[in-house]
């Protein structure tokens, strides 16, 4: 890297999602960047909060972290999102460094998005977080019926 540049957080989120799908491959957990493969993240999350109170207590934030960014990587790659790095502003309110920009301009939080899922349970699928995301665009090749991008913001 040049003297003087800065490297990002969000500049490596697609290398922790790769690193954290080639981690769980041995399991054989069909994590194909799909826009179905939410449902497995949830189901993997259901696993993780199954150990009751004791677990929560030693929450797996590692695997939370590689979950999200695999869950932004799928935004990135379905619903036409960029991982940013976020300001001051969005780093206060959302509680984390890095997040997606979606085509509509809009910004959100897949990692915390994972951790309230892990910490609230089912409503907060992550599936149904896309499928009622606003401002996705379908991607060129994308086997995603249905999608529109939002008329508003």
């Amino acid at each position: 890297m040049p003297e003087g540049e800065k490297q990002t957080i969000a500049a490596d989120m697609r290398r922790h999602a790769a690193g954290f799908v080639a981690r769980v491959a041995s399991s054989r957990l069909p994590l194909d960047y799909s826009v179905a493969s939410l449902r497995v993240v949830d189901f993997v999350i259901d696993g993780l909060r199954k150990g009751g109170p004791a677990a929560e207590k030693a929450r797996p934030d590692g695997v939370l972290f590689g979950l999200g960014a695999y869950v932004g990587e799928v935004l990135a790659r379905r619903a036409g999102a960029v991982w940013i790095d976020l300001d001051e502003t969005q780093r206060a309110y959302f509680g984390q460094q890095v997040g997606v920009r979606m085509p509509d301009g809009r910004v959100w939080n897949p990692l915390g998005k994972v951790v309230n899922r892990y910490e609230v349970g089912a409503e907060e699928s992550l599936q149904t977080f896309y499928l009622t995301l606003p401002g996705r665009t379908a991607r060129p090749g994308s086997t995603e019926r249905g999608s529109r991008a939002c008329a508003a913001l």
